[in-house]
């Protein structure tokens, strides 16, 4: 059987780390096993996209430097790359970033650079997040990596701006949980049944995409 560092496909490790997991009954060994296994192919699915990983340092390079005196800053790229470098193997057989990728990376950040807070961010992340998807799609560019940076790029910027800047605590709830309860869904049912779900139903992220635009036309238009 293929070692799961050097499965090219991303869906198939997955499925091979949670199965062992599963079969683990999820007791502590069985964890730190998963954990071990997935860092491994985490370092060897990034050493084998050099091109792609000079790319993100570059990138993340700019943005720390666009970053410096910020709060959170430069701590937030820092995580951004690593987090980034660590689901590299998600791009499988491509070997550099894509034009939507690096959109998708830059909503991410949005956090920490220059503007990130200001009245038009929420409205700025909207748009990002339509033109990367759109843009992925029309130049055949959708990939795990894609859907995984867009996830994150979605709910990190999200809830740091309902959390520090909407004043509400009732519209920070609701955001918050309207992003937590899809990831935490899906998360359990892989878990359980021991393979990664389907993409969540639009449905479950209704409320989400709702919310946004709320958050952001409220700071948008906010004294």
């Amino acid at each position: 059987m293929q070692p799961v560092a050097e499965m090219t496909d991303s869906r198939a490790a997955t499925n091979a780390l949670l199965r062992e997991l599963r079969e683990g009954r999820l007791a502590p060994a069985a964890l730190v096993r998963f954990l071990d296994q997935a860092a491994r192919r985490s370092v060897h699915q990034a050493v084998g996209h050099p091109r792609a990983l000079v790319e993100l340092t570059a990138l993340h390079a700019g943005l720390y430097a666009l970053a410096a005196g910020r709060r959170p800053g430069r701590r937030w790229v820092a995580t951004s790359w690593g987090l980034s470098v660590l689901h590299l193997g998600l791009l499988e057989h491509r070997t550099r970033l894509a034009v939507a990728d690096v959109l998708t990376l830059l909503r991410a950040n949005l956090p920490a650079l220059p503007g990130g807070a200001g009245r038009a961010s929420g409205m700025l992340a909207i748009g990002l997040d339509l033109a990367d998807g759109r843009l992925a799609r029309r130049q055949g560019t959708v990939s795990p990596f894609g859907d995984y940076a867009d996830t994150f790029a979605d709910a990190a910027f999200w809830m740091w701006l309902t959390w520090r800047h909407e004043p509400s605590r009732t519209v920070r709830t609701a955001a918050i949980a309207a992003w937590a309860f899809p990831v935490v869904t899906l998360t359990g049912v892989a878990v359980r049944r021991g393979a990664m779900p389907e993409r969540p139903r639009p449905v479950l992220l209704r409320p989400a995409a709702a919310l946004q635009a709320v958050v952001a036309v409220r700071h948008l238009t906010r004294r």
